[in-house]
């Protein structure tokens, strides 16, 4: 079976995917999200990260409804190329994909509400009429002769001495349980947006955020999933400068770097089956 392995898609979709996938007979297109471009990146950083405060707060409702809405126009004309494709596609949820953090954080009461409108237009009910992707957070999905275990990744290594981290583990334990036999015979693929914490794929870079440069940041759920089933391989994204593969245990595990920059992995999944 041949994949291509993309995600980190910020708004494009470029062209070169669509042909690699007639050119080399790809079966499956596995996306890692993050569909959105994230228009709005520098006026969060500057005045939300770290701080207990809303976007909406600082520039007033409208103004934010306005960016956010043109975001997920920009994440929709992506979802509309996926959806045309000749292949089917498997995706999990990206940091900016409007997921819930309830896989890396104990929400507890929800305090601040947002706009009305920001619960309507969530992204996951747009990508419902698009019958030709398929989401898997935490789910697990067969596809041939493999079992896709996917979950959702966010923007930090989440808590694990937390409730949320504890009750995702337990999903994600029962997932890989239920195809013991197919990962033993190496027929597993473990989808996360995000890759495993302290790897050579999640340093964030030298010219990020002062608060982040330099430190790993990838997710210790996805670390501690692949370290105890060993999948065969495992595809995680979000930290674009991570592009590249690394093995945790006799697991390989793969950033295939961001697709608005044209990057992605084509895999051959037959030539990496455990003997």
């Amino acid at each position: 079976m041949k994949l291509l392995v993309v995600g980190d898609f910020h708004g494009k979709f470029p062209k070169k995917f669509e042909n690699m996938i007639k050119k080399q007979k790809i079966d499956l297109v596995v996306s890692l999200g993050d569909y959105a471009p994230f228009a709005y990146r520098k006026l969060w950083f500057e005045y939300c990260y770290g701080k207990d405060v809303e976007l909406w707060e600082i520039i007033g409702k409208k103004k934010y409804g306005e960016l956010v809405r043109k975001d997920l126009d920009s994440a929709e004309g992506v979802l509309k190329k996926l959806n045309k494709l000749p292949v089917p596609v498997f995706t999990v949820l990206g940091n900016i994909d409007w997921p819930e953090p309830d896989d890396i954080m104990d929400l507890g009461s929800k305090g601040k509400t947002m706009p009305n409108w920001d619960e309507k237009e969530m992204l996951v009910k747009r990508m419902k009429k698009y019958k030709n992707i398929r989401r898997i957070d935490y789910k697990a999905v067969r596809f041939g002769d493999y079992v896709f275990v996917g979950m959702r990744g966010h923007s930090a290594p989440g808590k694990p001495r937390s409730k949320a981290f504890s009750k995702h583990k337990k999903i994600l334990e029962m997932l890989f349980k239920k195809y013991r036999k197919e990962n033993k015979e190496g027929r597993v693929v473990f989808v996360s947006h995000i890759i495993p914490y302290d790897t050579k794929l999640d340093k964030i870079s030298m010219t990020a955020h002062k608060k982040v440069r330099g430190k790993h940041y990838g997710s210790k759920l996805v670390r501690w999933a692949i370290k105890k089933f060993q999948p065969l391989v495992a595809f995680g994204g979000h930290i674009h400068e991570g592009m590249g593969k690394d093995k945790i245990g006799e697991t390989v595990v793969i950033n295939p770097g961001a697709a608005h920059e044209g990057h992605g992995v084509v895999l051959e999944l037959v030539d990496m089956t455990k003997n």
